[in-house]
């Protein structure tokens, strides 16, 4: 099925091309016409255990590695109008739906919790109207100035299980250069808040790559949020992307971040943590005592798998997977271009149908399971994809090209990434991406 990979030291000038953690990316997405009815989109979809997505496009500020679809100091009548919006989708998506159930469920963003703690218990109202918050692990991100008392109070009482929070770094002169103006007080006050309120699972994101970062400050870092004991931390590389605030940079540091990735990932692994894709580490569920955990892949705790159950998201920056077909909103990361998409967002009152998305073939279908598999350190089960795809992946895509420079190990039951294979993720993924998805991403204008 797939031409032998003999271009693919050509399609990987570095190992940090870019974070897969969807396939296909929304700049492959297209318009839909004519626009296919929800309920005709999921009407042949298993609906027993679907993932449930709300998403919040709003933050205090932008930091300056963002790509997020997003946008800062919305007033008052911009949020209550979005959740006016996300009340209409919601209701007709749920009619659409008919019979479903989910389990598992997510706010994100944005930072969801840039809403005031009223605003977060109606979105929570809104997201009971699809999943029983409260019977399914509910995961949320916040941010260390809006972790506040009163926000965490309703989040717990509505069931969240989980709660994300983006430090990047606890150095102040390091957040600082990441465009992320913090002060590490601030930090540690909010995840003593969490920590109070009882939330089971605390995650602590952080990135390496920083301007004036060194070994030392990395693992200054790492130690500042093991201090904590999280049950969950993500080291995310950092990326100079278009359109943001550290987008004109000219930067090569590549061999830095290898560095520093390695060096986080064994000191994490010396301290008890289990890596369970490249960025994402956790304790191992007898030592964490909590059973509700939710992130991309296999939730523990959960009957969910992103590889082949469905995801509904709400919200103007959430897509929506079914195995047939992806989609979403239009797509931006420029400030102007994210308002407009917004403002249409919250006067729209039809939400009956699909508007931009990706139909998958057969091919892509495939595709998409190896993609989703390899990236997690479990790699591939080779009798769940011949369950499901009547054949075996080795035969459908020639991976000896990874084979051979040590980055993937086969077995009779298993395709896995070797922990070199695991470092370069984000260039291993993006190479396996098909021809079709390169090119429609490569014609994609950004705004």
């Amino acid at each position: 099925m797939d031409r032998p990979l003999r271009r693919v030291r050509a399609r990987m000038s570095g190992p940090y091309q870019q974070y897969v953690y969807a396939y296909p990316h929304k700049t492959a997405y297209r318009p839909l016409s004519p626009r296919p009815a929800l309920r005709d989109v999921w009407a042949a979809q298993d609906r027993s255990a679907l993932f449930l997505y709300l998403h919040v496009p709003f933050c205090e500020m932008r930091c300056g590695f963002c790509n997020l679809f997003t946008r800062t100091g919305a007033p008052e009548e911009l949020t209550g109008a979005y959740l006016d919006a996300l009340e209409r989708q919601a209701t007709g998506v749920a009619d659409a739906l008919g019979d479903a159930a989910f389990a598992t469920a997510a706010f994100g963003g944005g930072t969801p919790t840039y809403l005031t703690a009223p605003e977060l218990g109606r979105l929570c109202d809104i997201a009971a109207r699809l999943a029983p918050l409260g019977a399914v692990p509910l995961g949320v991100e916040t941010s260390p100035a809006t972790a506040t008392a009163d926000r965490l109070a309703v989040l717990r009482e509505r069931g969240t299980t989980r709660v994300s929070i983006g430090v990047q770094s606890f150095l102040d002169v390091e957040a600082r250069a990441a465009g992320r103006p913090q002060r590490r007080a601030e930090v540690e006050s909010a995840l003593e808040r969490i920590r109070a309120a009882g939330f089971p699972t605390l995650n602590i994101d952080l990135i390496y790559g920083i301007g004036g970062q060194t070994p030392a400050t990395w693992l200054h870092s790492l130690d500042a949020a093991l201090a904590w004991r999280p049950e969950e931390l993500y080291l995310y590389p950092l990326y100079v992307r278009p359109l943001t605030g550290l987008g004109r940079r000219e930067l090569d540091w590549d061999d830095q971040r290898l560095q520093l990735y390695r060096l986080g990932r064994d000191h994490l692994l010396a301290n008890g943590y289990e890596q369970v894709s490249m960025r994402m580490f956790r304790l191992p569920p007898s030592t964490a005592g909590a059973a509700n955990r939710v992130f991309r892949g296999r939730p523990t705790g959960t009957e969910y798998c992103c590889q082949t159950d469905g995801m509904v998201g709400l919200g103007c920056g959430a897509r929506s997977y079914t195995s047939a077909l992806h989609y979403s909103f239009e797509y931006a990361v420029g400030a102007r271009h994210v308002r407009a998409i917004i403002d249409d967002y919250v006067r729209e009152t039809e939400f009956a149908s699909a508007r931009v998305g990706f139909a998958l073939t057969g091919e892509e279908r495939r595709r998409r399971h190896l993609i989703q598999s390899l990236l997690q350190a479990d790699g591939l089960d080779r009798a769940a994809y011949r369950e499901r795809f009547g054949t075996d992946a080795a035969a459908d895509f020639d991976l000896t090209a990874f084979a051979d420079r040590g980055w993937l190990e086969q077995t009779p039951t298993t395709l896995r990434l070797t922990p070199d294979g695991l470092a370069r993720s984000d260039a291993l993924g993006p190479a396996l991406f098909s021809p079709q998805v390169r090119t429609l991403m490569t014609d994609y204008t950004l705004h």
